[in-house]
């Protein structure tokens, strides 16, 4: 199992390499900027996940195109920026979101669909973000999925093999980051990894225990 990762030039990308990884998955990683749609086309991924980043969709390299060309043939999963770019690339706008998050912990709500399948809901997410898709601008091909308040935290196309989440699932602080990975890695063709992810989940729920205790 081999799965595309494009770097949005962020600090956490090597962390959801990492729990990419533990369940399985072998990753190829590439800058937004320095490998082509063609490229992608030729890379032979079982999945393309597009990682968090700074900035806007649009300056996301890459992206928006992977989104518009890929998505019939390969699952295509987005973290925060990469969420954000999901909505924009079906028309959807992403503005400034009601506050500034860098670090902070929300509860979302959600329809237990997807890659959130098998989370509580709501559950615990952690959240780095400025921008946020605007709800009521989202097409009808999309739905959402997850909430915190009145803002989207996940969504997925309903006939092709795309999703996001706006929130960061590698993080300590969120709850079964390794099941939504999982669940997302089983749609690629890897069931094993929900059979990887529950001792995972529960390393990380004791680290996250621990770091709220403290």
């Amino acid at each position: 199992m081999r799965i595309l990762v494009i770097d949005n030039y962020d600090s956490f990308v090597y962390n959801l390499v990492q729990y990419l990884g533990q369940l399985g998955a072998e990753c190829d990683v590439h800058r937004n900027d320095e490998i082509s749609l063609a490229e992608v086309g030729r890379s032979g991924a079982d999945g393309i996940l597009l990682s968090p980043g700074p900035g806007a969709p649009e300056s996301a390299g890459v992206c928006l195109d992977i989104l518009r060309n890929c998505g019939g043939d390969v699952p295509i999963f987005g973290v925060c920026l990469g969420h954000q770019a999901f909505g924009a690339a079906f028309g959807a706008t992403v503005n400034r979101a009601p506050e500034l998050l860098h670090g902070k912990t929300s509860l979302v709500t959600h329809d237990g669909v997807g890659v959130l399948a098998g989370l509580p809901s709501p559950f615990i997410a952690t959240r780095y973000h400025s921008l946020a898709v605007v709800e009521s601008t989202i097409p009808d091909e999309i739905e959402v999925t997850g909430r915190t308040g009145d803002i989207v935290m996940a969504m997925r196309h309903r006939t092709l093999p795309i999703e996001g989440v706006q929130f960061h699932p590698e993080s300590v602080l969120t709850q079964g980051g390794h099941l939504m990975l999982a669940n997302w890695l089983a749609a690629c063709g890897l069931p094993s990894a929900l059979d990887m992810a529950p001792p995972l989940v529960a390393e990380v729920d004791e680290r996250r225990l621990a770091a709220f205790a403290s």
